[in-house]
């Protein structure tokens, strides 16, 4: 969504990434580590081709308690009541390879954080939205860019991050992988 509204011309492929394989303890180095895990196992359609490879992953920290997405909607429950009432942080990686000939020659990594402020909500609330599955694949158990904004009371810094793509991030990191601006296409 937020690559498309920029006007960047991408093609989404799978991965073979087990990001629930992949563990640390600081939640940066959780969200770069899935995100070059994601980049590295992209299943390309050209393994031939010269291509430019993003990965992102999103985590949710709480003092020392960090949260990916819930395993099934009674974590859910359980993550947005731990959330509820308090001010988190949310960091997306980014991770990119570029890649020619099927050889990666380059790697490119940033990170963003932002603060998030949520209102208390009652369980009622809670199970109503984990109900509704806009929880499910999502960091923190919540989708601020639809309908999870109503239990944000502020978000100090950039808005994308909380999404979980920040696309200043990502085209910063393509300038440093290839000396190019990130190729525009006309918004549509």
């Amino acid at each position: 969504m937020l690559l498309a509204k920029a006007g960047v011309a991408f093609v989404v492929v799978p991965t073979t990434a087990d990001e629930d394989a992949i563990s640390a303890s600081a939640p940066t180095a959780l969200a770069l580590e899935r995100a070059r895990a994601k980049a590295l196992a992209a299943v390309l359609p050209d393994a031939q081709a010269e291509v430019v490879v993003l990965g992102a992953d999103t985590v949710v920290a709480l003092g020392r308690d960090l949260f990916g997405k819930p395993h099934d909607r009674a974590d859910a429950v359980r993550i947005l009541g731990r959330l509820s009432g308090t001010t988190h942080q949310v960091i997306t990686g980014h991770h990119l390879v570029h890649r020619v000939g099927g050889q990666i020659t380059a790697e490119a990594s940033g990170v963003a954080v932002a603060k998030v402020t949520m209102r208390a909500m009652s369980a009622a609330e809670i199970a109503a939205y984990v109900d509704s599955g806009e929880s499910d694949h999502r960091a923190g158990a919540y989708a601020i860019q639809e309908t999870g904004d109503r239990f944000v009371v502020d978000v100090q810094g950039n808005f994308e991050t909380v999404v979980g793509l920040q696309v200043a991030t990502v085209a910063r990191l393509y300038r440093e992988l290839t000396d190019r601006a990130l190729p525009l296409q006309a918004a549509p």
